[in-house]
């Protein structure tokens, strides 16, 4: 089995975090880091009383957060990527990791589009976003994914080729069309996925929507223009 190191960035997610972090698979993984996006709430008391490693990273940003797990992560051969809200099913991991571990894939996105859906759990800005995006991605770079899905797992040595730079709502997109150019094998996996614990930082606003929409389509074309790995 090769080592997994489980990489969950979280930002005032103290009331989910304790039950993230139960439910990822007992054995599964050699290592938890939850990294702590400058939380004004106890994420990282509770993340770290059960067990988890905990990284502060005051600056915020997603792609800032999971920046800064990755360098603090312990050398391991493949990434798990979490949200710290509770939306995603850790439990899942196995059948994320499964594409890997058959060595069919180096990359798996958990899709939510083709997993079971609570009700209200994909906002309709969420689901237009994500058609958007995928849309393009098959149009400039001839590779279909369903969806931008955070939960997803990656092998440590494909990851480092593609120099990951973006601080904020463009990685999780930054990593599908990189994966792309460089010729990553690709797969998706249906997963569960409902309504997250607590409020949204970026979906549950529309200012947040609005700048997360624009960010994820300039990250697809400054890519599609520009970029040597």
């Amino acid at each position: 089995m090769p080592t997994v190191a489980v990489l969950i960035p979280a930002l005032n997610e103290e009331q989910a975090i304790a039950q993230v972090l139960a439910a990822i698979p007992a054995g599964l993984a050699q290592e938890v880091v939850v990294v702590d996006n400058g939380s004004t709430d106890r994420t990282a008391e509770v993340a770290r009383r059960l067990g988890a490693r905990v990284v502060s990273e005051p600056r915020r940003g997603y792609g800032q957060a999971c920046l800064s797990g990755l360098a603090a992560l312990q050398p391991a051969e493949i990434v798990v990527f979490l949200d710290g809200d509770f939306s995603d099913f850790p439990e899942e991991m196995p059948t994320l990791l499964a594409p890997i571990l058959r060595d069919e894939a180096d990359l798996v996105i958990g899709s939510r589009v083709l997993g079971q859906r609570e009700a209200g759990a994909l906002l309709p800005q969420q689901r237009l976003g994500n058609a958007l995006a995928t849309g393009m991605i098959r149009l400039l770079f001839g590779v279909r994914y369903t969806d931008l899905g955070p939960f997803r797992a990656i092998r440590a040595s494909s990851l480092a080729r593609l120099q990951m730079q973006d601080q904020t709502y463009g990685w999780t997109v930054e990593m599908q069309v990189k994966a792309a150019r460089v010729g990553l094998r690709l797969a998706e996996v249906p997963v569960r996925y409902r309504r997250r614990v607590g409020t949204s930082k970026i979906s549950g606003t529309l200012v947040g929507t609005l700048k997360a929409g624009y960010k994820i389509i300039a990250t697809i074309l400054r890519y599609r223009r520009s970029w040597v790995p």
